[in-house]
């Protein structure tokens, strides 16, 4: 495997922050501030940099490589696999009338299954459901397979996301790289840091990902009860307070994020579904939990290797990063101290994480983690 990094900012000059080197049919993941991303000659930018590439974009709340994490800019990881290939499809949810349960098994289904042994997902992440989503793919998907990736960013801005396959980006897009190989190392893991508080409640009215009552007790009305002063400033402060939610028929709680409140129905908005009967909690966290937590997830995605890892593939909540601020280079840094300067890191922040349990195979979104995907040939 040969890789290499470039980072834009400012629409200036690329600038290569690895050695330069000439790859033949590389996967290039494209990771950026949706502005900067909206510009309309970055598709021929990159294409001429890459001739021959398979290029994926995905807006970021900030971009994770090798060396920091990049915000309010561009950058570019590329990969030629020389043991394994890859291939690359994509759907769009605003062609699916939005259904999200149906656009993940349609994006599933078009891989050729024989020697599929991961895939790698880059979604919009404004209009999907990311729980549909992931249940659409486990149920295209045979169950030997790992999926992990996450949902494309828009900041603390909220106001829309864009991806897109050998083409400008655009909204609704949701692209998928599947990996072929015999030789194909892969293993994941994730992990949060944040702690439950306060009562336990139950979920007495919910549809889909919107959270009308606690306890028979409007949602919206009880949150801002306990965010005090901290109200004033929803949805995003709801985003350094998230849920643990414990349904009756998973084996593990998950955590949710809160994207957008419901003022007419005194409801909230959560990232993922929320089904009624759950069990509810808030949870908090700090820097060094946070730091901490990543440097688990390394460990143990590092723990279930036998081969030493070529590329990791890192997607962290914009939450975490809320909390981070401006130690948010840290989670990074102990990841790296984990795996080694020798294995080359991509990734990015996101509305939202897709992997399965550690331990598990299904799928599923989190938020609030961070997901490692190491991979070597």
């Amino acid at each position: 495997m040969k890789t290499i990094q470039l980072i834009r900012q400012n629409n200036n000059d690329w600038q290569y922050v690895s050695p330069k080197l000439d790859l033949k049919k590389p996967l290039v993941l494209v990771f950026g501030n949706r502005f900067a991303l909206e510009e309309p000659s970055l598709y021929d930018d990159v294409r001429a940099l890459f001739p021959d590439g398979e290029i994926i974009f995905g807006s970021a709340c900030a971009e994770i490589s090798s060396n920091t994490v990049n915000e309010n800019s561009i950058t570019i990881t590329a990969i030629e696999f020389e043991k394994s290939h890859f291939l690359v499809k994509n759907s769009n949810i605003l062609s699916k009338d939005m259904d999200s349960l149906e656009t993940g098994k349609d994006l599933i289904n078009q891989f050729p299954t024989e020697g599929l042994k991961y895939v790698f997902v880059v979604s919009e992440g404004s209009f999907v459901n990311g729980s549909q989503l992931t249940k659409g793919m486990n149920i295209a998907i045979d169950e030997n397979i790992i999926i992990t990736g996450g949902l494309c960013g828009d900041d603390e801005r909220f106001e829309k996301t864009i991806a897109g396959y050998n083409e400008n980006p655009k909204p609704g897009e949701i692209i998928a790289i599947g990996f072929y190989g015999d030789t194909l190392d892969i293993s994941f893991s994730i992990y949060g840091g944040w702690t439950p508080f306060g009562p336990e409640r139950i979920v007495t009215k919910s549809e889909g990902n919107t959270l009308y009552e606690l306890d028979g007790k409007p949602a919206l009305d009880l949150y801002k009860s306990y965010l005090g002063d901290k109200a004033k400033d929803l949805p995003g402060a709801a985003l350094l307070y998230p849920l643990n939610v414990t349904s009756e028929h998973e084996n593990q709680s998950i955590v949710r994020s809160i994207l957008n409140i419901d003022e007419a129905n005194n409801a909230v908005i959560l990232a993922g579904d929320i089904a009624e009967n759950a069990k509810v909690q808030l949870m908090m966290t700090n820097v060094d939990n946070i730091a901490n937590a990543s440097e688990r997830a390394a460990q143990q995605a590092l723990d279930l290797r036998t081969t030493k890892p070529e590329l990791a593939m890192l997607v962290s909540c914009i939450g975490r990063k809320l909390v981070l601020d401006q130690r948010v280079e840290e989670e990074i840094e102990e990841v790296i101290e984990v795996l080694g300067k020798d294995t080359t890191i991509s990734g990015f922040y996101s509305y939202g994480e897709i992997a399965p349990f550690h331990g598990e195979v299904s799928c599923q979104l989190h938020n609030q983690t961070m997901t490692i995907t190491l991979i070597s040939e």
